[in-house]
């Protein structure tokens, strides 16, 4: 099965979507599944892994309706609030749906780089392991070191690094690149996935895959195939390139692995972490 580990839907009428630019045409926009479905057919993918883009549980209940309807749409990452214990009553329920998968928090939007340690969220860390839920860590270089203090906090909490945690491409130096691959590298040893997944977002708008093979090559050496899962982020991917266009920058980063790292990356690993 090849799987595409992460994608979005959203009508931005529905109102909770802070983080969108209202004056962005490619984002402010509503996409459904009869949208990406032709995109899935034309690049060979059978399955995907929908996932969160509102901090509220309202719209993770969207998601699981359109994944009802839709059968491409294998798991459903949502959210819960981490600020308020009483969404594990939310969290025990939403764990019923069979394609409900886990959360993501959306800690790259909140000021604090520090959040994740706070006392009174340490519940929804707890819930994932004792729900046997999975997380997706959505961040920035910048909270490495916190992630890395939270997985060997809670060693049995399934973990995927969304975006390889979003380098700094643009601004790429080799102080940066060092900081991040080396932060990068104590959350592979801390036995956490990480999603292919966003770094041409991460890049400047003329962009090459030369500009994106360090990271990718860190990525892959450091986490190994078996623990690597490549996602789209489309719409979002659509900033800087079209589905087909990161897809083919992505198999090109990838075509010098084997057969079988190549079955992992482009489907194995999301199958294994999600339990597609």
């Amino acid at each position: 099965m090849i799987v595409d580990a992460h994608q979005h839907f959203w009508n931005p009428a529905r109102g909770d979507y802070d983080w969108m630019p209202r004056d962005n045409a490619v984002l402010n926009r509503v996409y459904m599944p009869a949208d990406l479905a032709p995109v899935l057919a034309q690049n060979g993918i059978d399955a995907t892994v929908l996932v969160q883009a509102a901090a509220s549980v309202a719209e993770t209940e969207y998601m699981l309706g359109l994944a009802d309807a839709t059968e491409f749409v294998k798991g459903v990452v949502g959210w819960v609030d981490f600020e308020k214990a009483g969404d594990l009553d939310e969290l025990r329920r939403l764990k019923g749906h069979p394609k409900f998968k886990g959360v993501r928090p959306m800690i790259q939007d909140i000021a604090d780089d520090d959040w994740m340690l706070r006392a009174d969220v340490q519940w929804g860390f707890a819930a994932l392991c004792d729900l046997d839920l999975t997380l997706d860590a959505l961040g920035f270089p910048q909270h490495l070191a916190n992630f890395l203090t939270i997985f060997k906090r809670y060693p049995t909490m399934r973990v995927v690094v969304d975006h390889c945690m979003k380098p700094r491409i643009r601004a790429h130096s080799d102080a940066n690149f060092r900081f991040w691959a080396d932060g990068m590298s104590r959350l592979a040893e801390a036995g956490a996935f990480v999603k292919f997944s966003a770094l041409i977002t991460e890049a400047n708008a003329d962009w090459t895959v030369a500009d994106l093979r360090p990271y990718v090559d860190h990525v892959v050496a450091a986490f190994g195939p078996d623990r690597v899962m490549w996602g789209s982020d489309w719409p979002v991917c659509r900033l800087r390139a079209e589905y087909d266009g990161w897809r083919a920058a992505a198999l090109e980063l990838t075509s010098e692995l084997s057969d079988a790292a190549n079955a992992r990356i482009y489907g194995g690993s999301a199958v294994a972490f999600y339990r597609l």
